[in-house]
């Protein structure tokens, strides 16, 4: 049977990381290791899936049952002949959603318009979010090949003139060439779709050593890079002057009573003149120290 064309990249790749990690690691994706065939698999969408979103909305916060029963067909391999058995399916509009899916992540962009044009006006009805918000297959199907973000994750891109072929055909048959919103805010950190809460991407930028996509609000709460309260830096600054001013004071006092000390005891070197009187000096000085020293000097 003949593989779909693919774009080239390898399926582990295909995901945003974050994303991709979560799956692997949860345990719902490892029950599906027991799921060996193309027909059980589409079996479980029929019973499991109720929207087509990357992430579980509410407090569950996780990848959605969808993305990992894409995930799985993603380690399949599908055929030609079982991807139009998905876009064709008449028991769930989900079963055909995940297949769409599939082709966006996995096919060749020069290849997507191909996939794509019979279903450009399919007039099915179901949500793609948790939302409840409804739209046809068709507005879905083009908002899959229009947009570059997706309930806050990310496709691949489409190369810029194959898009352009892409406008190209949808003006031809008088549809809209921009994304409609059916599949989520057109940039990051849509309000109104499931997505993880500022504080799961950050663990997670944590947990996995990259920053989690995206909101301009988690970065207020990043550790790093706080700047310090503005007063401690006055306040501290001023007290570090005054203190090094005390040091200094202290060892000039030090100094002068060290110097009036060896005054007292060699005399003022200032008051003696001459070669004469600096060997008078010098002699009296050693006799000094000798004397010091006590009689084993001598």
């Amino acid at each position: 049977m003949a593989e779909i064309q693919t774009n080239g990249r390898a399926y582990e790749s295909l995901l945003e990381k974050v994303l991709s990690m979560n799956i692997l690691s949860s345990d719902y994706f490892k029950e599906l290791y027991g799921l060996k065939t193309y027909h059980e698999v589409i079996d479980e969408i029929y019973n499991q899936v109720n929207h087509v979103e990357p992430w579980m909305g509410g407090n569950c916060r996780g990848p959605s049952t969808a993305y990992c029963l894409l995930y799985k067909f993603f380690t399949m391999k599908l055929t030609v002949k079982q991807m139009h058995g998905l876009l064709k399916h008449t028991d769930s509009p989900y079963i055909r959603a995940v297949g769409f899916l599939y082709l966006r992540y996995v096919a060749d962009p020069k290849t997507l318009w191909t996939w794509y044009e019979p279903y450009i006006k399919d007039d099915e009805e179901f949500s793609p979010g948790s939302n409840g918000r409804m739209t046809t297959m068709g507005v879905y199907v083009r908002d899959l090949l229009l947009g570059l973000y997706y309930f806050d994750t990310l496709f691949p891109r489409i190369p810029v003139p194959v898009m352009r072929q892409i406008t190209s055909h949808l003006e031809k048959m008088n549809l809209p060439t921009k994304p409609s919103g059916s599949t989520g805010d057109m940039t990051r950190g849509s309000e109104d779709t499931a997505r993880r809460p500022p504080s799961v991407k950050a663990s997670l930028s944590v947990s996995f050593g990259q920053r989690a996509p995206h909101r301009a609000s988690t970065r207020g709460s990043s550790p790093v890079r706080r700047p310090p309260p503005s007063g401690y830096d006055r306040n501290g600054g001023d007290e570090l002057q005054q203190r090094d001013s005390i040091n200094k004071e202290k060892s000039a006092v030090t100094v002068n009573s060290n110097l009036a000390k060896l005054k007292d005891l060699y005399g003022d070197a200032s008051s003696h003149k001459g070669d004469e009187g600096f060997g008078t000096r010098r002699d009296s000085s050693s006799e000094e120290v000798i004397k010091l020293g006590g009689s084993s000097w001598r």
